[in-house]
């Protein structure tokens, strides 16, 4: 296999990568401020089931969590679902558990607030929903993005753990290529390397200009 091949191949696999990515924070970022909300309910049922719910999330591998939501459907419910489930399944868990992390992340950057900040809103008259739309969660994002930049850069290289469950993604494939006859061995490996760290390079610096641009919130 050519150097040239072989590059391709693993830019065709990182398309799996990418879009793990992206639909994980597409689905997590906005689940864990639901998340949030919910362990702060009135409601103690729902607040004990958010609060099982984050601790497990938090204490059990991901790679657990990816192979029990492809599994159980099917070996306990019987149930078959349509489509590349292998994929949908590593989505769901992504989301699921990184929704647990932002969801703590969210409440010690909204906790972290003055309660002055509260009590001014309600004296220019502002409701609940208006006081955290328009004052807090500004503040919010801008004290919690350092937080949740690290883990999206962590979950660039947590999509490798697709492979428990024969997603192929960027890594698996690199592994395929370095076992198969001809291949350049190791420096597979190190193509692999590059393309993560570009691709959290970027990523990095794109939360960075939003963190820049969020500085009027100081």
């Amino acid at each position: 296999m050519t150097f040239q091949t072989m590059v391709g191949e693993l830019a065709y696999a990182f398309i799996n990568t990418f879009l793990i990515f992206a639909f994980t924070l597409l689905g997590a970022l906005p689940l864990g401020l639901i998340v949030y909300f919910c362990k702060k309910s009135r409601f103690l049922p729902l607040r004990w089931i958010t609060e099982v719910y984050i601790s497990v999330m938090r204490g059990t591998p991901l790679i657990l969590q990816i192979m029990v939501i492809y599994y159980v459907p099917s070996l306990v419910f019987e149930i078959t679902f349509p489509g590349n489930w292998r994929f949908y399944a590593v989505v769901v868990a992504f989301i699921v558990n990184y929704a647990a992390y932002f969801a703590e992340i969210y409440r010690g950057g909204i906790e972290s607030i003055e309660i002055g900040q509260y009590e001014a809103a309600q004296v220019l008259g502002y409701g609940k929903l208006q006081t955290f739309v328009k004052i807090i969660l500004p503040q919010m994002v801008k004290r919690t993005l350092p937080a949740v930049t690290n883990e999206v850069i962590t979950l660039v290289k947590d999509t490798s753990l697709a492979s428990a469950i024969g997603t192929i993604e960027m890594f698996t494939k690199a592994k395929q290529i370095a076992v198969s006859p001809r291949s350049p061995g190791m420096m597979t490996f190190l193509v692999a390397g590059v393309f993560y760290y570009v691709f959290n390079a970027i990523v990095a610096f794109v939360m960075k200009r939003i963190e820049k641009a969020l500085n009027y919130y100081q």
